[in-house]
């Protein structure tokens, strides 16, 4: 079953763009959006299914050293 999920990123100032550019080449990033509050970035994902997000955001996304913190939000079902 396929997973999407948003996953908020805190990140050190200055990073942004650098790790954006390397996230949005990861295959499992459909977007990697800069915002501005909380959070620094939004990436939305999509993988086969549970374990495949759990080694997306160990194995790849973490392991980024910039990266801070990640907060992940499955999608239940989309609307539009």
């Amino acid at each position: 079953m396929v997973v999407l999920a948003y996953v908020l990123v805190t990140m050190k100032s200055g990073a942004e763009k650098e790790v954006l550019k390397r996230v949005s080449s990861f295959h499992e990033a459909l977007e990697a959006n800069l915002v501005v509050g909380e959070y620094d970035a939004v990436v939305k994902v999509r993988v086969e299914d549970i374990s495949e997000l759990d080694k997306f955001l160990t194995d790849k996304l973490r392991a980024l050293p910039d990266i801070f913190l990640t907060t992940t939000m499955i999608i239940t079902k989309q609307f539009k």
